[in-house]
């Protein structure tokens, strides 16, 4: 029986393992945040197409009632033939599987990213965040594997999560959370940052890359609420907590939402139903509930105080109608970001109807509610909502406002289908 390695050598095997990884987790993270970038600026081409130049050359009104509803319409249409009849059939549904998973085979590639671009392009209530991880997990597995193959393909695949995270919000901090609880229960020794060490890297590396290249995804601007006191906690166990339960409005009949439009078996007439009901919701609700919600939230901050706090219900509630139909009803996307704009716009209610709550306090609390029901992850809701703020001093009594919010949704149903179009059974 041989005797064990000294735990000297260990640690000199530990970080000769964690350098010799480090150069594949940093592309990794440059990599993810050029794709990302190159399908988020293609999207937005497409959309200054569609929203802009088509209308201005045809006479007719971008923002009018035809124009919405038509083209979210034959946006679902196009999503639908692309899920029925390109090879690999646009991945699998969104709303079936978890960020991450195995790595989708290289030739679904075109349909994953043709789909995601006319989704977000079309108006559909859907983030990129989906679609970009399968995307960068297909490219950087054969990548990776050709230029390092001793590199593990679950080990790429977890680093591309973490890369494509930290391009997504411009910074590693919200991939470290995410990959906190999962390193903290794998098996094996060493410390939890070395665990940490090469997601780190590849989610540096990706925010880095997108800063670089211009920026994030979501840039919201809020003012600063000055030291937090007892009424401002209060605040924040009321508005978080009851935030997570006007979003779990949707997420309790999500489900049920999904079988109903998959019972119609062909992509093509559920993807067009579904777009030409987000069309009538567009209606409704006008251009600031379209799209996934980034540069709407930016708006609708922007304009704070000129609406009603009924009027801003109201938009928060179509914003959640739309983000349950677009996900259920086959595009392929993510909902953080819908997810953040309903939160904006019920966190900007709150104090409409109490004025005496800072800003940053309701709209990044129940930011955190929303985030929290939709997404399940505490650790993402909580970056989610600090991120929106920018505000330190928030930052201590959202880590309070998480616990009544968290006890709200625990038990609740999630925001994630069978890809049969049943009910998807997923651990606490």
């Amino acid at each position: 029986m041989s005797e064990p390695a000294p735990e000297g050598a260990l640690d000199r095997n530990r970080v000769r393992t964690l350098i010799m990884l480090a150069l594949p987790a940093i592309l990794i993270g440059v990599v993810s945040a050029l794709v990302l970038f190159a399908l988020d600026e293609l999207s937005r081409l497409l959309q200054h197409l569609i929203w802009e130049n088509l209308p201005h050359a045809v006479g007719a009104d971008p923002d009018g009632g035809w124009w919405i509803f038509g083209t979210l319409t034959l946006t679902g249409l196009a999503v639908g033939l692309i899920v029925r009849f390109v090879p690999g059939h646009a991945g699998p549904d969104s709303a079936a599987v978890e960020l991450g998973g195995s790595a989708l085979p290289l030739g679904t590639v075109p349909g994953v990213a043709a789909a995601a671009v006319l989704g977000l392009a079309g108006g559909v209530s859907l983030g990129p965040e989906n679609p970009i991880i399968a995307i960068n997990t297909a490219i950087l597995t054969v990548l990776i594997g050709r230029l390092f193959s001793r590199v593990p393909a679950q080990l790429v695949v977890g680093l591309t999560v973490a890369g494509t995270v930290g391009a997504l919000f411009g910074t590693p901090v919200a991939a470290a959370l995410l990959f906190t609880g999962l390193a903290g229960s794998m098996a094996g020794g060493g410390a939890l940052f070395d665990r940490l060490f090469l997601p780190l890297a590849a989610a540096g590396a990706g925010a880095v890359t997108m800063t670089l290249l211009g920026g994030t995804l979501l840039t919201v601007g809020l003012p600063a609420m000055g030291s937090p006191d007892g009424w401002d906690v209060l605040a924040g166990f009321i508005i978080a907590p009851l935030a997570a339960g006007f979003a779990l409005l949707g997420v309790g009949v999500f489900t049920r939402v999904h079988h109903t439009f998959h019972r119609l078996g062909n992509p093509v007439l559920f993807t067009t139903l579904g777009g030409a009901l987000l069309g009538l919701l567009g209606v409704i609700g006008g251009p600031l509930t379209l799209f996934k919600g980034a540069e709407e939230s930016a708006a609708l901050l922007a304009q704070r105080g000129s609406e009603s706090a009924w009027t801003l219900v109201f938009l928060a509630a179509v914003k959640l109608v739309a983000l349950v139909i677009a996900a259920a009803a086959g595009f392929r996307g993510g909902r953080i970001f819908p997810a953040v704009f309903v939160g904006v716009a019920a966190g900007l209610a709150a104090v409409a109807f109490v004025p005496s709550v800072p800003v940053s306090l309701a709209v990044s609390a129940a930011v955190l509610g929303v985030v929290l029901a939709v997404a399940r992850d505490g650790w993402m809701a909580l970056f989610i909502a600090v991120l929106i703020t920018g505000d330190v001093s928030v930052t201590a009594v959202l880590c309070l406002a998480v616990l009544p919010a968290w006890l709200v949704v625990t038990n609740a149903p999630h925001m994630l289908a069978a890809p049969d179009g049943g009910t998807a059974s997923r651990p606490a």
